[in-house]
């Protein structure tokens, strides 16, 4: 299913080096995923860097975020066929769903230390990529995820197949009131608002909630930095946070179920 970033070709595996027909190879790496994200920048500047990576690969395996997790597996339980998760981060949901034995997973994230992790979790293939320019056959897979980032339309719609569907997931009206409540004064509700698109259909619209609490102020933490929130809120605000042991807040997820014409 890869193909070549430089010209389009397809990608052969030939021991560790994918190469297509024109001579482009790329050599897969000792942690499993290859690398086809064309930049001249260093590899570890582009996206999330190691300390991010790693505290939310900690955060997620503690399970907070675990009625997600088995809200996918659910949808995906009876699926066969191809499935690419798009911005797949450090792999958690990529390796749940993996473990369908009838699916097919590709996982491919902008961080090369995203996606190092994801690989170490196995189930699938990995590599890094932006998804302005996915290296993913054209009408290739019959699924794909996208949880939490931007919105690329006619990727999206290239890569699946007709018929395809996509899995997009924003946060829910609720989702992590708790930590707002204690930054703002004036805390807001999300407005659930799906991406817009002219392509797809939408199908399906549903909700997953629940309630937690996180455990420890290294928890807290890492969930503020998985959030826009982190980017946005002052120093005064951002100092709210210390000295919180535990916070008990709600999550809420919008699972948007998308369809590609034939």
């Amino acid at each position: 299913m890869l193909i070549c970033p430089v010209c389009g070709e397809t990608l052969t595996l030939q021991e560790r080096v994918y190469v297509c027909e024109n001579g482009h190879s790329f050599d897969r790496a000792k942690g499993g995923y290859v690398n086809l994200l064309r930049t001249s920048k260093p590899g570890d500047s582009m996206g999330d860097d190691k300390f991010s990576a790693r505290s939310r690969r900690d955060f997620l395996n503690r399970g907070y975020f675990a009625p997600l997790k088995d809200a996918l597996v659910e949808r995906f339980s009876d699926a066969e066929g191809s499935l690419l998760d798009i911005c797949c981060g450090e792999g958690y949901y990529t390796a749940a769903l993996a473990e369908n034995p009838k699916l097919t997973v590709y996982g491919f994230d902008l961080s090369r230390e995203m996606v190092r992790l994801a690989a170490k979790r196995g189930g699938g293939t990995y590599f890094v990529a932006n998804m302005a320019a996915i290296p993913i056959e054209s009408n290739s897979m019959d699924y794909a995820t996208h949880l939490f980032a931007p919105f690329h339309e006619s990727e999206f719609l290239r890569v699946l197949k007709p018929g395809g569907r996509l899995i997009t997931v924003v946060p829910g009206a609720r989702h992590l009131f708790g930590l707002k409540a204690l930054l703002y004064d004036t805390p807001y509700e999300n407005d659930e608002q799906l991406p817009q698109t002219a392509s797809l259909r939408l199908v399906q619209k549903d909700k997953v909630s629940a309630r937690i609490t996180l455990r420890t102020p290294a928890d807290i933490e890492a969930v503020f930095r998985m959030t826009p929130y982190y980017f946005h809120t002052s120093d005064r605000d951002r100092a709210k946070l210390q000295g919180v042991e535990q916070l008990e807040t709600e999550i809420e997820f919008i699972l948007g179920t998308y369809e590609k014409g034939d």
